[in-house]
């Protein structure tokens, strides 16, 4: 009698439950086009310039409704040179010590390759390189 739970009759709530409605879905396959994976890598010697441009690319993908991952930011390659001072042999040794870094960004989209090629028309500082791959 007392088990606690409530006692399911046919005239109860719980029997008249039914899933939510299906939402038609649009995407780009159902009109014509072919979705493709697209990986854009930026690479700089410039932090604020690389992530100047990553913002931008990401703002303007979620604007037309993409799915976006990233950017992944990736380890910074830092490339060390070590060099004598002295033009001649003799002297004391000293040495300059220089160093470049090379920052990179990834950012994969999900989209039609018509709508990167929008996406990719943006202004690009003169320091970032921008690679961009497309896969099936």
């Amino acid at each position: 009698k007392g088990s606690g739970f409530p006692s399911v009759n046919s005239d109860s709530s719980l029997t008249k439950m039914s899933a939510p409605p299906i939402k038609p879905t649009k995407t780009a396959e159902t009109e014509g086009e072919v979705i493709h994976r697209i990986r854009i890598t930026l690479t700089s010697r410039n932090v604020q310039a690389v992530e100047k441009v990553c913002a931008e690319l990401k703002n303007k993908a979620l604007d037309k409704n993409l799915k976006v991952s990233g950017p992944v930011r990736m380890p910074t390659k830092i490339l060390k040179l070590l060099v004598r001072k002295s033009p001649c042999g003799e002297g004391t040794n000293t040495y300059d010590r220089f160093q470049m870094r090379i920052h990179k960004r990834v950012l994969d989209l999900h989209s039609p390759s018509e709508v990167v090629r929008q996406l990719t028309n943006i202004s690009i500082d003169a320091g970032v390189d921008v690679e961009v791959i497309i896969a099936n």
